[in-house]
């Protein structure tokens, strides 16, 4: 943060402790204890604002995001959810699977997992927060999307390069299709 990042992803989450001292970290005071020793988060909000200006609007600003993977967790959900301070609720549906005995399979999730789920997507829209998910790929996100997910992860930057490069790759060998081109090299 004091390099200038404007959200935190916290992983394995497990209680209403954790998330209270997450915020107590992130947030300067009254509302929390984050000290502020670096000239550059404000820079990285806009490059002429001030110090004064970012310590005025950085609360309401910076987004914490928590990541409900664990058992404790998905139990405390509403509680976690009702914290001053948390924004976001994130589901990893892998390590939540994992968690409560009900790991993915071949990509299939269990109905107890998807229970899982719809229960915490619910937990945040009840503590007026957004909800978020992982997803495979961009098809499961579109599913999220329609129950009320709010933010949607649907690639991975390692896939998504690896298949940019291969593609690429593929085209330039001559053995896959070519691009289709706009601009001042296309039709």
């Amino acid at each position: 943060m004091d390099s200038g990042a404007h959200a935190l992803l916290v992983p394995l989450l497990y209680s209403v402790e954790d998330a209270k001292k997450l915020v107590l970290s992130a947030k300067f005071p009254p509302q929390g204890v984050r000290g502020f020793g670096s000239p550059f988060p404000h820079e990285r909000f806009d490059p002429e604002m001030r110090a004064t200006e970012y310590l005025q609007q950085a609360n309401d600003s910076i987004l914490t995001i928590v990541q409900i993977e664990t058992k404790e967790a998905l139990e405390n959900v509403e509680e976690i959810a009702a914290v001053p301070g948390i924004d976001v609720l994130f589901v990893g549906p892998f390590d939540l699977g994992n968690n409560i005995g009900h790991p993915i399979l071949d990509g299939i999730m269990h109905d107890n997992l998807k229970a899982a789920i719809a229960k915490i997507l619910k937990a945040a829209n009840a503590a007026g927060k957004k909800a978020g998910i992982f997803c495979a790929n961009a098809d499961q996100g579109k599913i999220f999307a329609e129950h009320g997910f709010h933010m949607i992860s649907c690639a991975t930057d390692i896939y998504v390069l690896a298949s940019g490069v291969m593609a690429a790759l593929s085209t330039a060998k001559g053995t896959g299709p070519a691009p289709k081109l706009t601009g001042p090299y296309g039709k």
